[in-house]
Order: C-alpha cells, then sequence, then structure tokens
C-alpha cells in the first residue's frame, strides 16, 4: 500500500467519523427538542417515550433514544413495534436494550470497517474497495438489528402455535365446568403456566385488560392482532363470536379445533413429501453409484481381464 493511497484511506476514515458525529449529534438535538415538545404536552406520556420506567441508567436510556430515532429513519412502516409484541419484548427494560443494540451497531460495524481500512494490508484495504467494505458494514448494522428480531418473533409465533390445540382442549374443559370465558383465563393463569409458557404469558395480558375494565371481544381481537397465529386467529374470533352472540361454546371450539389437527396433517404430509423428494436426490448422488459399482463392477472386471487376454494372446 503506497503512501498516497494510506493517506486516502485516513482522509476517508477521519471524514467517515465526522459524519457519524455529526449525525449522532443531530439525532440527539433532534430527539431532546421532541421530547422538550412532548414534555409540554404530555408530561406523562414523554416520560414512557423516554424509557423512563426501565430503571435510572442515563447512559443505557440515551442510547436507547438514539437507537429509536434511528429505528424511525429505517422503519416507517411500524413493523419494529409489531416484532418486539411477537417476540414478546413488551417491557420498557427489554425495548431499551433492543434501542441501544440498535445505536450501537453502526457505531461498531463502521468503525471496524475504517480501522480495517487503516490497519489492513493488501489489495482488500485499498481505496476503492475500502469505501464499499464501510457502506456494505454502514448497510448490514441498520438491517442485522431488524433481522435479528424477526427471526426471534417468528421463533416465538411457531411456539404459540404449538401450544393452540392444547389451549383449546385446556379452553373446553373449563367451559365444560361452567367457568366463564374470564374465570377461564384466570385459572389457565393460574394452573396453565408450566404447560403453556407462551399463551399463558398473553392470556394473562388479556385477562389484566379485562380486569381493568377493557371489553373482552376487543382484547381478544387485539391479542390476535398483536400475535398474527392463524390457528390462534381462529380461536379467539369463536370466543369474541360467542361473547357477543351466546350460544354452546363446545361446539364450535371442537369444529376449530378439527381444523387445526387438519391443517397440520396437511403441513406434516407436505413437509414429508419435501423429505421424500430429499431423500431421493441424496439417493441418486450417493447411493445409486456404489450400488452400481457394487452390482456391475465384477461382470466390468470380467470383460476387461477377458479383453486384455486377447489382446495379450495375439
Amino acid at each position: 500500500m503506497g503512501p498516497t493511497t494510506y493517506a486516502w484511506i485516513v482522509a476517508a476514515a477521519f471524514f467517515f467519523g465526522v459524519l457519524a458525529i455529526a449525525v449522532l449529534l443531530g439525532l440527539l438535538y433532534s430527539s431532546r427538542a421532541e421530547r422538550r415538545m412532548q414534555h409540554r404536552l404530555d408530561p406523562n406520556k414523554a416520560a414512557g417515550d423516554d424509557f423512563a420506567t426501565a430503571g435510572d441508567r442515563p447512559v443505557l436510556q440515551e442510547m436507547a433514544r438514539q437507537g429509536r430515532a434511528i429505528e424511525q429513519l429505517v422503519d416507517t412502516q411500524g413493523e419494529t413495534n409489531r416484532l418486539l409484541v411477537q417476540a414478546g419484548w413488551r417491557d420498557a427494560q427489554t425495548r431499551m436494550m433492543y434501542y441501544a443494540l440498535r445505536a450501537v451497531t453502526p457505531v461498531v460495524f463502521v468503525g471496524l470497517a475504517l480501522m480495517g481500512a487503516v490497519f489492513g494490508k493488501g489489495k482488500l484495504f485499498q481505496a476503492p474497495t475500502v469505501y464499499f467494505i464501510v457502506f456494505s458494514a454502514f448497510a448490514l448494522s441498520l438491517l442485522l438489528p431488524i433481522r435479528l428480531l424477526r427471526t426471534f418473533a417468528e421463533s416465538r409465533r411457531k411456539r404459540i402455535q404449538r401450544e393452540v390445540p392444547l389451549f383449546v382442549h385446556l379452553l373446553m374443559m373449563l367451559y365444560d365446568a361452567g367457568l366463564s370465558t374470564r374465570q377461564a383465563f384466570a385459572n389457565l393463569v393460574r394452573e396453565g403456566g408450566g404447560v403453556l409458557p407462551e399463551l399463558g404469558y398473553e392470556v394473562q395480558l388479556v385477562l389484566r385488560q379485562i380486569e381493568a375494565g377493557a371489553d373482552i371481544s376487543q382484547a381478544l381481537k387485539g391479542m390476535g392482532d398483536a400475535l398474527e397465529v392463524d390457528d390462534l386467529a381462529s380461536v379467539l374470533g369463536v370466543l369474541r363470536q360467542v361473547d357477543r352472540y351466546g350460544g354452546e361454546i363446545r361446539e364450535p371450539l371442537s369444529d376449530a379445533l378439527k381444523v387445526i389437527e387438519e391443517r397440520r396433517a396437511l403441513d406434516v404430509r407436505e413437509q414429508v413429501n419435501l423429505t421424500s423428494g430429499r431423500m431421493t436426490v441424496v439417493m441418486v448422488l450417493f447411493f445409486f453409484p456404489a450400488l452400481l459399482v457394487f452390482t456391475a463392477g465384477p461382470a466390468v472386471m470380467a470383460i476387461l481381464k477377458g479383453l486384455h487376454s486377447a489382446a495379450g494372446g495375439k
């Protein structure tokens, strides 16, 4: 690496560092101005938005505010809030940690890329390539946190989906015992936490809303819309319909359970078909050549020996 190229790399590193500091200062100033305006309009809301309930950690809270400002620039559709709910990260402490990670990730990634550009050797760290590396590190730092959040949310949604049949069976048993929806949910929260770890937590939140005076139908609708699990949404739809219009609850729940089981049977069959196709490819690539060598090998060897003997005899 020549002195001219090294000077260009150092200048680029200094430029990107100053640019990052300027962006962070701008976000800090804008977030402070926004908090002041929110505090004037609604002090309680402003305190809640600033992670005031997450403990006395001013540095971490400020990092979380900057991370939330970055998130608002990247996520314009409100996907992050929905994914946080689906991942079960509803409390202020967990949200603060996520947004702090969102603020730290660009600094770490771009810093590592600049360090590699300054201290690295070889053609990879020359001027045209290093700009692409820094830009790629910055883009990756913006996409990685939301990608990880999607992974956690999808994993939890699958766990909730696996708990739905047991949830329906327990509801049918509680309804047969003569309990109402509120009493059944309270019993599930009190007794079913071990068998329904994910759904038990969601039911507990719904129960709190109902005890606070919320409508049962609206609370169930909010739970289904937030989690976006098809099987659970169908069950909650049955509960809402029965709560609004009345009637027998066991038969609709039984029908919904049959639909869920049929859907799962189809999913299992599809998975078996995919596995069979993959196993066929494995057999063709690995097992069939070995079988061909085992069965046709002696005949081929005999033919080769005969041809060799005939050629030697001549």
